[in-house]
């Protein structure tokens, strides 16, 4: 099928060519039972006329042959239906393909990436830089400057103070005043 030096089609090119495969004989399937439905429309006209003449057994020829172009009908549209079921898996199991594809992309990645950033040298340059600004003194500065920032109570009882002026203001006094609620020493 595929040459020495051919390249060979990937899963894609695959589900392309087996799905409008499919959809091929779909199409020969329906051609077959708009047939199978016109033969069937002349065997009763048929049967009418040969009933009108009184012919019995051509009547019951005609009508066994009617009753067999309807289970072939049936039979044609069962198939028609499992070609169906079939395009949808092809699909199914293509799309399913694509995301395996993109988690192993992912994960070559995440490898690529821990393989970048080796946590233990992290660790290491971490603990001298902050070896280093201790020995600079940067490390108590900005440590005390933090604790400043959050030990501030007097910053927190101002923005209540604030918080309550404006839910009075957009309420008009209706809730009446509000009391806030004491927030718990952490």
């Amino acid at each position: 099928m595929f040459g020495l030096f051919a390249k060979k089609p990937t899963p894609e090119e695959l589900v392309r060519k087996w799905t409008s495969g499919i959809r091929a004989q779909q199409r020969g399937l329906e051609r077959q039972l708009t047939d199978i439905k016109a033969e069937e429309k002349k065997a009763e006209r048929s049967i009418k006329q040969l009933a009108k003449k009184g012919d019995v057994s051509s009547c019951k020829i005609l009508a066994k042959e009617l009753v067999r172009s309807r289970k072939q009908r049936e039979r044609i549209a069962t198939s028609k239906a499992q070609l169906n079921s079939i395009s949808l898996e092809l699909n199914y199991q293509a799309s399913k393909l694509k995301v395996v594809g993109s988690l192993q992309m992912s994960t070559q990645i995440m490898r690529s990436v821990n393989q970048l950033m080796s946590v233990p040298q992290l660790q290491r340059t971490l603990m001298e830089m902050s070896r280093e600004m201790m020995k600079a003194g940067l490390i108590d500065e900005m440590t005390g400057d933090m604790l400043d920032a959050i030990d501030d109570e007097s910053l927190e009882e101002e923005a209540e103070e604030e918080v309550d002026k404006v839910l009075a203001e957009v309420t008009e006094g209706l809730l009446g005043e509000i009391k806030s609620v004491p927030a718990k020493a952490t």
